[in-house]
């Protein structure tokens, strides 16, 4: 059996473990994402940078298929995230979990926020990028490429697809006051999700990056939410069970039409 074949199959069987569930049960279980991201392959590279970078890989059953990027919330890479990448070959993506935090989680906010503010951002366009090439070489991937990240992740899903071109992008509230000049560079469309009582990416934030995306010459769908940061995520208080299934739909939709 080739590695990818085996690969297939421990994705194939983790997703079992959790079949019929939907993703936000999957998400809120600690033993139901432990189970999703089971099925996951560890991958490392060494970036044009020079430095060694991990990765979590989820494979689909049929290939080739478009590969799908995912950047962690500000929590660090976590059975969450891989779970949402196992979600996303279930859906016939490859799904790759990558890490910008070096292997360190935190469940505190005082801790992730010293771990998010430790990121340096050259080092981290350079796992984005090296990932992406990395994905456009990997036998079954056919081409299309998109980012998807939450929060923290979010702005860097966006980062990621200006500094090398992709196919779609999917920001769940993370930080987009972009210059139009830097916009210029973008490939493929870019999907926001947002929230009305966020106080942080705001709706002056977000109304400055559509003028900014316009000024480009680019394709910007913002959709928001009666919600509050990090509405998407069932483990926090201010999750919105209607609103981040509405957005996950959304966000499927897009991916379909664009990879």
């Amino acid at each position: 059996m080739s590695e990818l074949a085996r690969r297939q199959l421990l994705t194939g069987l983790a997703i079992s473990t959790v079949a019929g569930l939907p993703l936000a049960a999957i998400l809120a279980d600690p033993r139901l994402a432990h189970a999703a991201a089971a099925g996951l392959e560890d991958v490392s590279i060494t970036t044009a940078g020079g430095r060694s970078v991990k990765a979590a890989l989820a494979v689909p059953a049929r290939t080739p298929a478009p590969a799908i990027v995912l950047v962690h919330e500000w929590w660090g890479l976590n059975d969450q995230i891989k779970s949402v990448a196992a979600e996303l070959a279930k859906e016939g993506y490859f799904g790759l979990a990558v890490d910008l935090y070096g292997g360190q989680m935190a469940d505190q906010p005082e801790q992730a926020r010293s771990l998010m503010q430790a990121v340096d951002a050259t080092a981290a366009t350079d796992t984005l990028v090296s990932w992406v090439d990395w994905l456009r070489q990997r036998d079954g991937v056919n081409g299309k490429i998109g980012t998807i990240g939450w929060c923290f992740g979010g702005g860097w899903s966006l980062e990621a697809s200006i500094a090398t071109p992709v196919d779609a992008t999917v920001v769940y509230y993370g930080r987009v006051n972009q210059p139009a000049e830097r916009l210029t560079s973008l490939k493929g469309p870019v999907l926001g999700h947002f929230a009305t009582r966020d106080e942080w990416i705001n709706q002056e934030m977000v109304g400055g990056f559509e003028k900014a995306m316009a000024a480009a010459g680019k394709s910007e769908t913002s959709h928001w939410y009666e919600a509050d940061h990090a509405f998407a995520n069932p483990t926090q208080a201010r999750y919105d069970e209607a609103d981040a299934r509405l957005a996950w739909e959304r966000t499927l939709a897009f991916f379909k039409a664009n990879l």
